[in-house]
């Protein structure tokens, strides 16, 4: 190791003299980073790498030598970043490194000629040709300088020991002397060492010793490659084959043949390698092994041709001479299943220009393709030659194979035949014509089955055959059935349909059901009637509600309405609910359409005396479509009216219903007074006990329940929950009482009059809406405006 730092820092040394004229010294004292090129700098970066060390390394004996630390970094930085573009440019180009026992090599991948037959085979780091070291020695293995081998002797004599082949070919045994090995096989040194031995260790030749010979170490060969992607001399095991020292080098170059490389050896081509019969056949009988000083020269290419189109393997290809185009479809791996094979277009050049032959099936086998060539290879047409189709009333319709001499029902036969509901008297054939227009073909399918030819109409290729069926022509008729039955709706009509049938089908009747039922029937007719001429006609059916199968068994016609109508007094018993303050709490069923709030308050045995004769109200039911209703109304409720329809309109949506404040003393004067309100199904009457306090809500400091205190007004109770907060409205304040009925504050000529405050109710303080702050772009137009009305004012008062 310091041998190779020592080296590195020598060639820094002469590199550094070299640049800055040090050729006398190796003074490093004055050594500047800068003043060194590009070229230095790439040498300095190939020489560590092949030293196997870095930069880093060697600093200590570079400071030693006095290069100045701050100048040993600046060096550093350089070589760092250019190993760094190095490395970026590689990634960018898909490079893969491959690494033999010397050698250090960049496999570069084939982007210009990626679709020459063969190329990828070469682009592929994992498919390298590298021989296993791992196996056992090969007994044709050639023994050479630089070969370590294992001699053993074992049994009654015992001796080990480890040779070298010398440069001389040959190796030294102690005791034994030397003995010449180079250029034997394995096998045969085995045997000539062996005979050495047994002449000195008398055991070995009787037998009581043996003698074993291994390969310990393989030594490294010399190669060269010519014509190669990346040619050159590279160090490769002894044991390498031609397509390992080929793939190492890259592949043949741009213009270099893949057919007719040649293994030169002591200046005699000995091979001719073709790549070919190992891609197409995975014949490798021409990868045969490398002995020292081998030399591959990759000759250029004499013949290349490109097919394109519809083959398996379309790009370009080397041909040999004497080879035709069928050969070139072989190596293409033959035609695709779309290929068009019976011509195919060649483009060829001349001398001038290129022109194009017309290459058919038959000249396959004797064209000899031309350097140059271009061959498309095109898609068969996309139609058939013998398809006929047939669709509609038959029991297998689809595609079948035409003949010539095919009739319609021939065809019909291939389908299995007519179906039940096939319309006879006509079949459509959509033909095709010779100028590949359409036209329509009319046949009568029964008379085609009559026996006479003359009317079973022959068919041609890609005619499309349509069998109708009679349900094609028939209406699809409904009828409808309303009112009382279980499932009303709408039903579809066949021959025959009852009355009976379609009450089944919709569940039989309901238990409100009357005897009466009314079918309404549209009036058919080509002739324009008077006015006031009846469109319908009207039947009226009696039935027996409590059956569904009728006496009379009325036979219905498509596009009839249906009513089975109510019986006359069918009502649910509706009930109402009393709640709070009454003696009798509890449901009550309503007697008639007009009980009213105190006929029922007395049915429960009045009220008590904690009821709160200022509290009573009704809670009624909102229905969906009211709800919807509610939140477009307008209440109308003044000047204040935003603030308090969303307050109102809120407790109504959160609720589920509406709240009917009662004046219970004016009921109790006047039962004819409106305040006696008609209830209805699902209302509740509430009847609130005494309060002796006010609540008080919304924006206020504190939500409080206040005293009440006979004489004092709203403004009173809302500073007692500790004032309005910094959104509360003051004026828009307002009183819910008891019984539901609200009451806000009145402005008349700038005298506000607040609502009174009874025991029970709530005060309620709503939050002050959000004013809309002006624009800069507002605010400068008012300004604006203003400006130019002082600029007038003055201008008139200076007149």
């Amino acid at each position: 190791m310091k041998k190779r730092i020592l080296i590195i820092v020598l060639f820094l040394i002469c590199s550094v003299g070299y640049t800055q004229d040090f050729l006398k010294s190796r003074d490093l004292s004055t050594f500047k980073a800068e003043s060194l090129t590009q070229s230095d700098i790439e040498k300095m970066d190939s020489q560590l790498k092949v030293q196997g060390t870095s930069i880093e390394q060697v600093r200590a004996l570079a400071l030693s030598r006095g290069m100045n630390e701050n100048e040993f970094e600046k060096l550093k930085t350089r070589l760092n970043r250019f190993s760094n573009s190095i490395k970026k440019e590689r990634l960018n180009e898909g490079n893969a490194i491959l690494i033999t026992d010397k050698a250090v090599t960049t496999k570069v991948k084939d982007t210009l000629n990626r679709l020459i037959f063969g190329s990828e085979l070469f682009d592929n780091p994992t498919l390298n040709f590298e021989p296993n070291l791992q196996l056992a020695t090969p007994v044709n293995y050639i023994l050479g300088p630089g070969d370590d081998l294992q001699i053993s002797v074992y049994g009654v004599q015992e001796f080990d020991t480890s040779v070298k082949v010398s440069n001389e070919g040959k190796i030294d045994i102690q005791y034994v002397g030397q003995i010449s090995v180079s250029g034997m096989t394995i096998e045969a040194a085995t045997s000539k060492i062996k005979n050495a031995i047994a002449r000195i260790y008398s055991t070995v030749s009787s037998g009581q010793s043996q003698v074993s010979v291994n390969l310990g170490s393989i030594r490294t060969i010399r190669i060269t490659v010519i014509g190669g992607k990346q040619p050159g001399n590279y160090s490769l095991s002894s044991l390498s084959s031609v397509y390992h020292a080929l793939h190492v080098a890259g592949g043949p170059g741009v213009n270099g043949s893949y057919r007719n490389i040649q293994l030169i050896r002591n200046n005699s081509i000995i091979r001719y390698i073709d790549i070919y019969r190992f891609l197409i056949n995975g014949d490798q009988s021409d990868n045969v092994g490398l002995k020292d000083n081998d030399v591959i020269r990759i000759p250029t290419y004499d013949n290349r041709v490109t097919i394109e189109g519809e083959v398996k393997r379309p790009g370009i290809f080397e041909l040999k001479k004497g080879e035709t185009f069928q050969d070139l479809i072989y190596y293409a791996s033959g035609f695709n299943d779309l290929s068009y094979s019976s011509s195919v277009q060649v483009t060829q050049k001349t001398a001038k220009e290129f022109k194009v032959l017309d290459l058919q099936k038959t000249d396959f086998n004797t064209y000899k393709p031309q350097s140059g060539d271009v061959f498309k290879v095109g898609k068969i047409l996309n139609r058939f030659e013998n398809k006929i189709k047939i669709s509609g009333a038959v029991f297998r319709p689809d595609t079948y194979s035409f003949y010539e001499g095919m009739r319609i029902t021939d065809l019909i036969k291939k389908a299995e035949g007519l179906k039940e509901d096939a319309y006879l008297q006509r079949a459509r054939i959509l033909r095709l014509k010779s100028n590949l227009t359409t036209e329509i073909v009319d046949v009568n399918i029964e008379k085609a089955f009559s026996g006479d030819n003359s009317l079973n109409l022959a068919l041609k290729k890609n005619d499309e055959v349509t069998i109708y069926s009679i349900l094609d022509f028939k209406e699809d008729f409904k009828i409808i059935i309303n009112g009382e039955v279980k499932i009303p709706g709408e039903y579809a009509y066949h021959d025959n349909l009852s009355l009976n049938d379609v009450l089944i089908q919709a569940g039989g009747l309901k238990e409100s059901a009357s005897s009466k039922v009314e079918i309404a029937r549209m009036i058919n007719t080509d002739v324009v009637e008077a006015k006031n001429t009846p469109r319908v006609e009207l039947f009226t059916i009696t039935i027996n509600p409590k059956s569904n199968e009728q006496a009379e068994n009325f036979i219905l016609k498509p596009f009839d309405v249906i009513n089975v109508r109510k019986l006359a007094v069918y009502n649910v018993p509706e009930q109402v609910k009393v709640s709070g303050a009454i003696v009798h709490e509890g449901n009550y069923v309503l007697t008639s359409k007009y009980d009213k709030i105190l006929t029922i308050i007395k049915r429960a045995g009045g009220l008590t005396p904690l009821a709160d004769l200022d509290g009573i109200k009704i809670k009624r039911p909102v229905q969906t479509q009211e709800l919807e209703d509610i939140k477009t109304i307008d209440l109308n409720l003044g000047k204040n009216d935003s603030v308090h329809n969303k307050v109102i309109k809120k407790a109504v949506l959160d609720n589920k219903f509406s709240v009917i404040p009662i004046d219970w003393r004016k009921i109790m004067k006047d039962a004819n007074s409106y305040d006696n309100v008609t209830l209805q199904s699902g209302d509740e009457i509430v009847i609130n006990a005494q309060s002796e306090s006010v609540k008080v809500s919304g924006n206020v400091l504190l939500n409080s329940e206040i005293s009440f205190i006979p004489g004092k007004n709203i403004k009173y109770y809302i500073n007692s929950a500790g004032g309005i907060d910094n959104k509360g409205w003051m004026k828009n304040a307002y009183v819910i009482y008891p019984n539901g009925k609200a009451a806000v504050t009145k402005s008349f000529l700038g005298i506000r009059n607040t609502p009174k405050v009874l025991p029970g109710s709530q005060v309620i303080v709503p939050e002050k809406p959000e004013g809309r702050k002006l624009s800069t772009t507002e605010l400068l137009t008012v300004t604006s405006v203003f400006t130019s009305l002082a600029g007038i004012i003055l201008g008139i008062i200076r007149l």
